[in-house]
């Protein structure tokens, strides 16, 4: 789904209009989502589980590369977005370009902005434009244990040490 075609379809004042006969609460999150693991899982379901609709912003893979480093996505963006859309929890996968989801955030204003409790408060990104158009900003606990970076270091040890033993 393109971005125009989501603010379309979920935007606020569609939903909440007066053609609309039940309010949606609409949820939105974002990330790379490289390497989908438990910890993602876990944190997509709490965040549908506050709202009606969860929109999921997937970094493109030209987004992924500026945010961490030439070897990354190790998964290509239609193949993680493909992913991300067999969730039960996801009603809907919007690609972006930018380093950051601002455009899209502002565009969409959700009555929920959801983001993993790695990221301070004060640095997620769209939390003045949800929070002043009346929306709320909520942080999810981050799942012990689950980190792509981490999976990614287990695996090339496991490289390393294959070769060692050659």
């Amino acid at each position: 789904m393109k971005l125009e075609e989501a603010i379309l379809r979920f935007g606020r004042e569609k939903r909440n209009g007066p053609a609309s006969r039940a309010r949606r609460r609409v949820v939105f999150t974002n990330g790379c989502f490289d390497l989908l693991h438990p910890g993602h899982v876990r944190g997509l379901e709490q965040a549908r589980q506050m709202g009606d609709v969860l929109l999921v912003g997937l970094n493109s893979d030209a987004s992924v590369r500026q945010l961490k480093g030439p070897t990354r996505p190790v998964i290509p963006e239609a193949e993680r977005a493909e992913i991300l859309s067999a969730l039960e929890s996801v009603d809907a996968v919007v690609i972006f370009d930018d380093r950051t989801p601002r455009e899209m955030i502002t565009g969409l204003l959700p009555d929920v902005l959801v983001k993993g409790g790695d990221w301070p408060g004060d640095q997620i990104v769209g939390r003045e434009e949800v929070e002043a158009a009346g929306g709320r900003v909520v942080s999810v606990p981050v799942v012990p244990g689950y980190s792509t970076s981490a999976i990614l270091e287990r695996i090339r040890e496991g490289a390393r040490a294959s070769r060692a033993e050659s």
